[in-house]
């Protein structure tokens, strides 16, 4: 088969599965470095919400019942210089309901991969949700002034291994004695991490699992290393 037609054929399999693999090579410097400033703009974002809302950490978007509606991703667009398209959402409707859904195709520059093609609409950066993860089901245990193990230890968002629609209260499942979810999607197994101070490392593919699971438990009183985990 001729390369050129070899080449479509990978393509059209590639966009069959939703998005495409990351490339065998290494990603570039310029792809790095927009990960890695997306990360601290969310991270920017995140305290500029803490700061308005006396501590509390930016959360899905409920109904009086508790049930999520919207993602943490939409409660954040006023503190990332997009509050016309926060105005645009109807915050007591579901992410899909007729009106909402038509947004899904407004994601934001700063949610979209950087390298990777994913459908329209979705995106790699999620948080850990769940029992021992800094964020559970109702929220967070803990105000951001009130980290037992410190912000800088602490894991807010990481570019998960598989995307969803950014408007989806979609997140990683968590559980301390439970297996890591996918992670790394856009950087072939390695990924970055936004912790609660604002700062951003790269996590290497055959990192720490254990390592890594002291950065998302932000109470466990255990030393974090980071050396273990950095590419």
């Amino acid at each position: 088969m001729p390369v050129r037609s070899l080449a479509l054929v990978l393509a059209l399999l590639g966009g069959a599965v939703g998005w495409s693999a990351p490339a065998a090579d290494e990603p570039t410097p310029k792809e790095l470095e927009a990960a890695l400033q997306n990360l601290k703009q969310i991270g920017l974002g995140f305290h500029g919400y803490s700061d308005s809302h006396e501590f509390q950490w930016v959360d899905d978007i409920t109904d009086k019942d508790g049930r999520a509606l919207l993602s943490w991703r939409v409660a954040l667009l006023p503190y990332l210089d997009a509050e016309d398209l926060y105005k645009e959402f109807k915050l007591d409707e579901p992410w899909d309901s007729a009106h909402n859904k038509k947004l899904v195709a407004k994601m934001p520059k700063i949610y979209v991969p950087v390298r990777v093609k994913a459908k329209a609409g979705e995106t790699f950066y999620q948080r850990f949700v769940g029992k021992g993860a800094l964020f559970n089901e109702k929220g967070s245990s803990y105000k951001l002034n009130a980290v037992p193990d410190g912000l800088s230890n602490t894991a807010l968002v990481v570019e998960a291994g598989d995307p969803v629609i950014w408007s989806k209260p979609d997140d990683l499942p968590f559980g301390a004695k439970q297996p890591l979810p996918k992670l790394g999607g856009l950087f072939g197994g390695s990924f970055h991490v936004l912790l609660g101070d604002g700062s951003v490392f790269r996590v290497k593919k055959d990192f720490d699992v254990d390592e890594m699971k002291k950065v998302i438990m932000p109470d466990d009183a255990q030393p974090v290393d980071t050396r273990k985990l950095q590419k």
